[in-house]
């Protein structure tokens, strides 16, 4: 559709968008004309805005002379009229060292990069976390008291992941020491759940040298992380998620972004949402109704998935906020943080 417009109504439509990205706010013919760069007439701007209204790209949201792009409108924009801004050196050292993930758990370094992203977009920050499933290379059990153990567990990459399980009280350290050298000489090089069944059996068939209290802590070790490891759907990250109550200004804004929070809740979110950024290459922007997982709520998605080494998506990073979100600044922001995330995994 961008083609069929000529450069004075692209111009216009682009006032109009700017001016909507900018403030929410509709804009009329008048404040155009003085904006442009061009002499032209209110009632020629009008005419054109006619124009543009009937090919549904704009709409009045209530009885004045402003209009405001649809969703229709912003994604023409987006697609043929965007400017993307680029990241400056000092932004992308910043994003790579919040993504740093040295000494830190996984889950921790992708809750960080929601946080950062929601800050350096205004917008809720979410992250698509996937399930780990790199070759170990050392686990370690550790007492946090009466009745409890720290497992710790390291990948080859040096992410971190820990789990808290349950203990028999007034379990001696010196099992804990058994414990986390009986199963790192069993887990190092290869994946938790290619290792779980073969421990499992061995204990089973009693051809381990470990005593019954051992055998129990190792079971529940393994248990605990098998069962936080059960679904391929892996976590949802949301940081940031008031920053969607800033530009509420009416009860039924607020049912829409209350919508949004169930949907954000929910399993099946997830799946589709990896399934969406899963089906194309870089960048995904969903924008308003036409985004089949928020479609109620009129907020707009940009998110960016993320690979393993074996080029396989796993995970996603982006963004949620109103369809006035300034695409031209989050769209870079998404797309490097979910490539410094891809390096991370290796």
């Amino acid at each position: 559709m961008i083609n069929e417009l000529n450069q004075r109504s692209r111009e216009i439509f682009r006032l109009i968008v700017d001016a909507y990205v900018a403030s929410g706010e509709p804009i009329g013919s008048r404040t155009i004309s003085r904006r442009l760069g061009m002499a032209l007439s209110p009632a020629t701007i009008r005419n054109v805005m006619a124009d543009l209204e009937e090919q549904g790209l704009l709409y009045a949201p209530h009885t004045s002379a402003g209009r405001i792009p649809t969703d229709a409108g912003l994604r023409m924009f987006v697609d043929g009229l965007l400017e993307i801004g680029s990241l400056t050196e000092d932004e992308r050292a910043s994003i790579e060292a919040k993504c740093s993930a040295s000494g830190r758990a996984f889950s921790d370094v992708l809750s960080e990069a929601s946080t950062m992203l929601s800050g350096l977009s205004h917008c809720a920050g979410l992250v698509l976390a996937p399930k780990s499933d790199r070759p170990l290379k050392h686990i370690e059990f550790v007492s946090l008291g009466p009745g409890r153990a720290l497992v710790v567990l390291v990948n080859e990459t040096g992410l971190v992941e820990n789990r808290v399980i349950e203990v028999p009280v007034g379990l001696p350290a010196s099992t804990l020491q058994t414990v986390s050298n009986f199963l790192s000489a069993r887990l190092a090089g290869r994946t938790l759940e290619e290792a779980r069944q073969e421990v499992l059996q061995e204990i089973e068939e009693q051809r381990t040298e470990l005593d019954e209290l051992s055998r129990k802590v190792v079971s529940a070790g393994l248990a605990t992380w098998a069962g936080s490891a059960g679904s391929n759907a892996g976590q949802l990250i949301v940081r940031g998620q008031s920053k969607l109550l800033e530009d509420v200004t009416a009860l039924s804004d607020l049912e829409r972004v209350r919508s949004l929070f169930e949907a954000l809740e929910t399993k099946e979110t997830m799946l589709r949402m990896l399934d969406a950024t899963g089906r194309g290459d870089g960048v995904q922007i969903f924008i308003g109704a036409e985004n089949v997982l928020f479609s109620h709520s009129g907020c707009s998605m940009i998110i960016s998935p993320f690979q393993n080494s074996r080029e396989q998506v796993i995970g996603a990073i982006g963004v949620i906020g109103p369809t006035r979100i300034n695409y031209a600044r989050i769209i870079p922001l998404v797309d490097y943080t979910a490539k410094v995330v891809s390096r991370l995994i290796g």
